[in-house]
Order: C-alpha cells, then structure tokens, then sequence
C-alpha cells in the first residue's frame, strides 16, 4: 500500500526535491515564491471546506469533530513532553517547545494526505478544514505551560507574544478563507473555481518539490539532531495519528474523516508554532524544534504517514463505528 501512495505525483515531487538535495544540485525555489505557494494553499484549503459546510450546513459530526481536534491539540504536547524529558534527553525549555509542535499541525501534510485520501476513494469532509484552524493554537499554550518553570519569563508577556498565537498568519487566512467559503457558497465560488480548485493539485507538487528540498538539506544539517530524536520524530507521529483515528472513529466520523484527523494528529508544525517560539522561547533551540518537525516528521509522513493512519482507519472502522 505504501508503494501506490509514492507513485502519486505529489509524493514523487517531494521525493524529487528531496533526491536534488541530496545530490547538491543547485534546483530552488525563490523563497518570496515559496510563501506566495503558501499562502494560495491556505486558501484553497479554507475555500473549499467552507464550501462543503455550505452544502452540508452544521452537523453533529462538525461538533464532535471539532472537540476531538481542540483536545488533542491541547493534550498531545504531553505525553511528547514527557518522552522528549526522558527519552529525547532534553532540557525542559527545549523539551517544551518540541512538544507544542507535535500538538499543533502541517497544513501541507493535511493537504497532501487530502488529495490522497480522495484518490483512494476516502475524501474527508470538508468541515475537516475548520478542524485544521482549531488545532493550530491550544498545543502552543500547552507548550508554553509546560516550559513555565524554566523561569519567570518564560510567560512573560513580550512584544506581542499573544497577538502572534491568537493572530498568526497561517491561523487567520485559515479561519477566514473557510468563511468566505461558508458566506459565498457555490454558486460564489465557480467564478473563481479555475483558480482555487483547477489549480490546486499543480501548486501543491510545485511546494512539495521546494519542501524536499528544504527537509533534506536540514536533515544534512545534524548537528541539533540526536538518533533519539529522530526516532521520536518518527515515533510521536505514528503515536499521535494513531490515537487521532481512534478517537475519530469512536466519535462517529466517517473513514476517511478519521483518517484525516489521524493525519492531523499525527502532523507537526512546522509555520505557525515556530514563529510563536521566537518570541516565547527565544533560548530554545530552532534546529531542534525545526529539524524534528520538517527534516524528520514531515517527510515521514509524506512518504509513509499518510498511507499508515489511512490503513489504521481502514482497519478499525468496522470494529469503532457506530
């Protein structure tokens, strides 16, 4: 099953970005390009879940599903909190801002393990957008609870550490494309579809190729990376995603709705957390939290993630649901 999902175009253009790295080949993407990419996902992801909302209106299952993201983004920094402690050998400041990313969320794997997920026939709702903006934020005050009594600053306000975790830009342009998805519907969409719809899958291999690129010359880059921190790169994903299908399933979400939670779970930021970590953590270390999250967890879930948290929910749905 592995080998079906690295045939798919997005995944091979990571895959080949990752190989020009490796090589040292001198293929780039201009950074102002990159974030141009960024932002032109964020709204498409938001358009058009806030347009099957449209279609679909509030449900229980948006509900549930909602309440099962805000908590896991508040719990997962735990238990990664506590393995990062022992396991990871990490002090408490850096152990903290490591587990706060493994709280929060990729919007790129979202997106990636989407189109995949449609493929195999399994399209997620699309209210699963709404529950990508939820889980950007708690993991982070989570993290910065946890890393409280590494001194008296450590909370501190500063130079608008609140405003960047309540009003990132990663969070904002989310929450507000779902609602102009919601507000326009479908008939306001279609004049703009060609752009946010046709082009989708085009603009998501053209990132993914600039995001091989970029993990694999940080993963070249090992000196704030420890084999027990990469295996827990790789272990809190497969941890967290599994406990995301899981507890989807049990909520009453469909197959590939759990499995998209899985995917969520089982993601790491790798935008939105760091930015807030420059601000609240300074004295942590970003080749560590950076290293983790975009040269360990993100290509393994690109390459291997997706295709695990889709067969855990293929495997448990008839047992959990209801």
């Amino acid at each position: 099953m592995a080998a079906e999902f690295l045939l798919q175009p997005v995944i091979l253009f990571f895959l080949l970005g990752a190989l020009a790295a490796f090589v040292r080949s001198d293929l780039a993407i201009p950074e102002a390009a990159a974030k141009t990419i960024a932002l032109y996902l964020m709204m498409s992801i938001g358009l058009r879940g806030g347009i099957e909302v449209a279609e679909t209106g509030l449900t229980p299952a948006m509900a549930l599903a909602g309440a099962a993201g805000l908590g896991l983004s508040l719990l997962l920094p735990l238990p990664a909190f506590a393995l990062l402690r022992g396991f990871g050998q990490l002090d408490q400041t850096n152990a903290a801002a490591v587990a706060a990313h493994y709280g929060s969320v990729s919007v790129v794997t979202f997106a990636a393990g989407s189109e995949v997920l449609k493929a195999a026939g399994m399209a997620p709702a699309g209210f699963m957008v709404a529950v990508l903006a939820l889980m950007e934020t708690p993991a982070i005050l989570t993290g910065l609870l946890l890393a409280r009594r590494t001194g008296p600053d450590s909370l501190a306000p500063r130079g608008g550490l609140w405003h960047e975790t309540f009003f990132n830009g990663s969070v904002v342009l989310l929450i507000g494309s779902f609602a102009i998805g919601v507000i326009s519907g479908k008939s306001g969409f279609a004049p703009i579809a060609p752009v946010f719809d046709t082009l989708f899958k085009g603009m998501l291999c053209l990132f993914l190729l600039d995001m091989g690129l970029v993990a694999a010359r940080r993963l070249m880059d090992r000196r704030a990376l420890t084999a027990r921190t990469v295996l827990l790169g790789i272990a809190l994903p497969v941890m967290n995603g599994t406990l995301g299908v899981t507890i989807g399933l049990a909520a009453g979400l469909d197959a590939g709705s759990a499995a998209a939670l899985g995917i969520l779970a089982g993601s790491a930021s790798y935008i939105a957390v760091p930015a807030v970590m420059r601000l609240a953590l300074p004295q942590a270390d970003p080749g560590l939290y950076l290293g983790m999250s975009l040269a360990v967890t993100f290509p393994f879930n690109i390459t291997l993630g997706i295709a695990y948290y889709r067969w855990v929910a293929m495997q448990l749905h008839p047992v959990l649901a209801p």
